[in-house]
């Protein structure tokens, strides 16, 4: 060239040196060659665009996985990658080795690598030799790096024996990947094989259960520790001319036997076997060594945390009840499900217990905390409850005596008199199995919540006191209402409500659509409550569970028999009433918005917005007119019945024990009392007063437009 003349392009120069240029992008999954790049990797001498697939069929695979490596190592380190690549033809046949010489980058944006880089033809001397070694040995070296450390990567992220041994089987050392892989252990004086990749489950069958005292390389290994290296056929026949009939027929060329060490204890031997002959130089000694130390760490790691896991969810599953025989009158359902962190245990508990008198105890509750004290305390109270409800104590006084016992077991002892102290969280409820009627005793726990024969799902308020533990002198209120035919109740702890960014009221609503929809058995009922909020299930209790939480749940179902409640039984002819009750004491004036709310829950799908007003403001004016002028509670009873085109009717009673009538008033303008009867009289479709043999009951009624008294009156003879 002379003095003065335009420099030739970068492509002439590189053409010159048969050097190919190439273009790789993870983000659209292209490769880009131009043509001396497409000769080399066995393609028409002219630039083109290739796939990732159509890229990866030319290369060998073992060279692929080291490409990936290497990129990852020199992004990190800020180098270039330098690898070699085997080129192959069609016939699987390697057609000649290239070198690739690159500066990688990193996207965060897109998540992706890029690679520009240089492909070059090099001589590849025989894959195993000594000069074949020496040839790669800076590129190897740099692989091995790149290898190591996703190896370690990966099976440091194995949670599993199972998964362990999948990475395991997935390695592909750089430049002698073996073809076939075994991991034995030892159970007392024999080995074992926990896992093998490469050869046929039935294969591995004789070498189960073979003594560690016979002339085998693993047994070798796992009785003294020390690593056995076989680099061909004839080496193995001498050494081992025993079981080398037992390997023969494999067809490998090459073995290494290594021992898998965890502090200092040899718990099992690996075994790397190749098809082409390895002469086990000590830079591969290294690497096979540094292999089975971390594959070591990650059985021993995997192992210690299957059986922790086996411990404590049979810890867990031990301290909860099945649901036992069927009760006559009753069907129940259940579920636990322990939190995803930690050990899987926590303070969440349901219990069923039958009763001396007959009657059957619902329990179910949350223990704060979701560690093994937690789920200790939660076993100590699981017991305490059962003994106090077998001594037929009625559910206030069983939480009282659980709540003293809470409270003396938790006292701390130490510097920080708060440290070990506990509460718990629980409902207690005594079913009549006969007659439906329930007692309930809560403590701090969420309220029951009732789904009718007609679909409609209602929480159910009940009256309570503090969580256990924090007043040994607390009371706990009782209160009673019954579970008609066709008709399921639902005892859940928080974490089946406040999951997923919810809290207590869009938890609710969010559970409340599930049970409204569903149309199931109650067993698949409480498959659809647990799904619905934490997606499919895999454990068991008495039914299907959830294995990664954000907070423990228990769940409790019972149904009384009927259409619509999902046992499988039904009652014929049985008219549809939606039915809810609710006592009010003199001294629980607060509960009257309960009563309100309640009554809008029974009418959240009534034709009439200004009835359902009506409705409120009547049973607010009745209730609080026995707490003004009597001396006695109220029951409130509401009831809706009929169905179809002619409407519904709701029909609200107020009764209480006293002996003095209502009578109408005619208040001045100025009064602040005695309208009550006058805005019954305006407001409902007919109202009336009822002596009964003690007291009274005062009652009135709606009817749902396109619903005529007549009508009514009919749809509930």
């Amino acid at each position: 060239m002379r003095t003065g003349e335009p420099l030739p392009s970068v492509e002439d120069v590189l053409a010159a040196l048969a050097t190919g240029l190439w273009h790789w992008d993870t983000a659209t999954g292209l490769v880009t060659v131009d043509a001396e790049a497409a000769r080399l990797i066995g393609l028409p001498a002219e630039p083109a665009t290739l796939t990732e697939a159509q890229t990866r069929a030319r290369f060998h695979p073992v060279d692929w996985n080291e490409i990936t490596g290497v990129v990852r190592l020199a992004v990190a380190e800020g180098t270039l990658a330098e690898v070699r690549i085997r080129i192959m033809d069609g016939d699987g046949d390697v057609l000649r080795v290239v070198r690739s010489r690159s500066k990688p980058s990193y996207d965060p944006e897109r998540h992706a690598y890029e690679l520009i880089g240089t492909l070059q033809e090099v001589t590849e001397p025989t894959p195993g030799t000594a000069a074949g070694h020496n040839a790669v040995t800076g590129d190897w070296r740099r692989s091995r790096e790149a290898f190591l450390l996703d190896a370690g990567r990966a099976l440091a992220e194995a949670r599993s024996t199972a998964e362990v041994l999948r990475v395991a089987g997935g390695l592909s050392m750089p430049g002698f990947s073996p073809d076939g892989l075994v991991v034995f252990g030892v159970e007392g004086d024999r080995l074992t094989v926990i896992g093998q990749h490469g050869h046929h489950p039935g294969d591995m069958g004789r070498f189960s259960e073979m003594p560690l005292t016979t002339a085998y390389p693993a047994a070798e290994v796992a009785r003294t520790g020390r690593a056995v290296y076989l680099s061909s056929p004839d080496e193995y026949k001498d050494r081992y001319p025993v079981t080398w009939p037992l390997a023969q027929h494999f067809g490998r060329r090459s073995w290494a036997f290594l021992p898998l060490t965890v502090a200092g204890r040899t718990m099992g031997a690996w075994l790397a076997a190749f098809t082409h002959p390895v002469a086990f130089t000590p830079d591969e000694r290294a690497v096979l060594t540094t292999v089975a130390r971390m594959l070591a760490q990650a059985l021993s790691r995997a192992g210690a945390a299957e059986s922790e896991r086996e411990l404590t969810e049979g810890l867990q599953r031990s301290m909860l009840p099945s649901l036992g025989p069927e009760i006559p009158g009753l069907r129940g359902a259940a579920r636990y499900i322990p939190t995803g962190g930690g050990l899987q245990v926590g303070g969440d508990w349901y219990d069923m217990i039958p009763l001396p008198s007959g009657r059957v105890a619902l329990v179910i509750g949350d223990v704060q905390g979701h560690d093994v004290r937690a789920a200790g305390l939660m076993g100590q109270l699981r017991i305490a409850l059962r003994a106090y409800a077998s001594e037929g104590h009625r559910p206030d006084a069983v939480l009282s005596r659980a709540s003293r016992f809470l409270h003396g077991i938790t006292q701390a002892t130490g510097d920080d008199p708060a440290a070990d102290l506990r509460f718990a969280t629980c409902l207690y409820a005594e079913a009549d199995p006969p007659t439906g009627r329930l007692e309930i005793a809560r403590a701090g726990h969420p309220h029951p919540v009732i789904r009718m024969a007609d679909g409609t799902v209602m929480m159910r308020p009940t009256t309570g006191g503090p969580p256990l533990g924090v007043d040994p002198d607390a009371d706990y209120p009782t209160t009673r209402f019954t579970l008609e035919s066709g008709e399921t109740l639902m005892l859940c702890t928080d974490g089946l409500i406040e999951t997923g960014g919810h809290d207590l009221e869009s938890g609710w609503r969010r559970l409340r659509t599930i049970l409204e929809d569903h149309s199931g058995d109650l067993e698949s009922m409480a498959d659809a409550l647990v799904q619905g909020v934490h997606g499919p299930s895999s454990h068991h209790t008495t039914g299907p569970l959830a294995d990664r939480r954000e907070d423990d749940i228990a769940l409790l179902l019972l149904c009384r028999p009927g259409e619509g409640c999902g046992c499988g039984d039904t009652v014929a002819l049985r008219p549809r009433v939606r039915r809810s009750l609710l006592s009010v004491a003199q001294d629980e004036p607060e509960r009257i918005a309960e009563a309100r709310q309640q009554l809008r829950e029974l009418l959240h799908d009534w034709a009439s917005a200004e009835q359902l007003d009506s409705a409120v403001l009547l049973v607010s004016e009745m209730i609080t007119n026995v707490l003004v002028h009597t001396d006695t509670d109220a029951l409130l009873l509401a009831e809706v019945t009929g169905a179809g085109e002619a409407g519904r009717r709701l029909r609200v009673e107020v009764f209480d024990t006293g002996d003095d009538l209502p009578h109408m008033r005619r208040p001045g303008e100025l009064a602040s009392s005695g309208r009550g009867l006058m805005l019954i009289e305006l407001l409902a479709d007919a109202w009336g007063v009822d002596p009964r043999g003690e007291g009274k009951s005062i009652w009135f009624e709606l009817y749902e437009p396109g619903c005529s008294g007549a009508e009514a009156s009919e749809g509930v003879a």
